[in-house]
């Protein structure tokens, strides 16, 4: 006989709760394409193009950008295929050999330029990083989204940042889920029992996801899954990809762990200023509830994470302790650039999306 806490009921969600996950119940259409990459993959994918036409193959010496729109777009859509899907495309093509050569010279771009531009000190171990990424600066330095939300952001501002934060939230917890089968003992065990709190602790109502869904309902966004694809910026498209890319990739695992504890440890102060935020522009209680949420439960995940996720892995594999210093300085990096991205559009007056999409109350994006 089983003993310790009650199992959460299985019983169908109610007819409230289904309609609230209506955001993740049909796959969104293909976006559009950002360049000669991306259009050749939308259109294999889409069918205008056969079968045994071969896909572009990028490499390292040709003229790509590898954290430009084009490429970014044309990995998040590959990466995609792992998750929701699109409208029309069949399921069969997960596993297309042509699209997983494609996306393989994609990730070797990406990666490359990830390696070059976040080199990784030797003699630094994954206990200094995380360190690091707690010394906050004193007052607002002029670097931080969540200071500029905080301090001067307006209501539209929110909305924008939503709207790209998107992307990544409304599929939160999921890539890292990768990496359970990859672990073991302790820090197998610490991740599930984060993943469990991220996925609801066994309520549907309580999934992050389904959280930030309510808080893009209360700031009049759309919470159609994928909706803001055409519209964020290549920055935040990198900053999804990084967890696909080294989530699916068993020889990344110590790196996506590196990725994991970055966010939890920056998470909850962060959240704090921008339930700040949304209490200053009087935004609705769902939308403040997703951050104040964040703030007490990512303070406990940080511990887990540190001691146990990390600690764990590193007790029984070492050797792999630089693959977790270069995860966490990988996401540092990108998220660095999404955020000179955003506040410098903002400091021009601009939304910080692509193309014209309105996010004033006038209209709902």
């Amino acid at each position: 006989m089983m003993t310790g806490a009650p199992v959460p009921s299985l019983s169908p969600a109610p007819a409230p709760a289904l309609a609230r996950q209506q955001f993740r119940l049909h796959p969104p259409p293909l976006p559009e394409p950002r360049g000669p990459l991306s259009a050749a993959l939308t259109a294999r994918l889409r069918g205008e193009a056969p079968g045994s036409t071969p896909l572009p193959v990028p490499s390292p010496d040709d003229d790509f950008s590898p954290y430009g729109d084009d490429l970014q777009l044309a990995l998040y859509v590959l990466y995609e295929l792992h998750y929701q899907g699109f409208q029309g495309v069949p399921d069969s093509l997960e596993w297309d050999s042509g699209l997983l050569a494609c996306r393989g010279a994609i990730e070797k771009i990406f990666l490359g330029a990830l390696r070059r531009d976040v080199p990784v000190d030797a003699t630094q171990t994954a206990e200094q990083a995380l360190d690091e990424l707690q010394l906050e600066p004193v007052g607002d330095d002029g670097s931080g989204v969540s200071y500029f939300l905080r301090d001067e952001g307006t209501l539209d501002h929110m909305r924008a940042y939503a709207a790209v934060r998107s992307l990544y939230h409304l599929k939160e917890a999921d890539p890292h889920a990768w990496v359970l089968p990859r672990l073991h003992g302790r820090a197998k065990a610490a991740m599930v029992a984060v993943e469990f709190d991220e996925f609801g602790a066994g309520r549907a109502d309580e999934i992050h996801a389904q959280l930030f869904a309510d808080l893009m309902e209360d700031l009049g966004l759309d919470t159609t899954y994928g909706h803001y694809v055409d519209a964020a910026p290549a920055e935040a498209l990198a900053t999804v990809n990084l967890m696909s890319l080294f989530g699916l990739h068993r020889a990344l695992r110590a790196a996506l762990v590196g990725h994991f504890a970055a966010v939890e440890v920056t998470s909850s102060p962060g959240s704090r200023r921008l339930a700040e935020a949304l209490r200053r522009v009087d935004a609705g209680p769902a939308a403040v509830r997703f951050y104040t949420e964040h703030v007490t439960a990512d303070a406990v995940h940080e511990q887990v994470v540190r001691h146990d996720v990390v600690g764990g892995l590193l007790e029984g594999e070492p050797h792999l302790d630089a693959d977790v210093v270069f995860g966490i300085h990988a996401t540092t990096h990108l998220e660095n650039r999404l955020a000179d991205s955003l506040l410098g559009a903002w400091r021009a007056g601009a939304t910080g999306l692509r193309g014209d999409w309105p996010t004033g109350n006038g209209g709902r994006p």
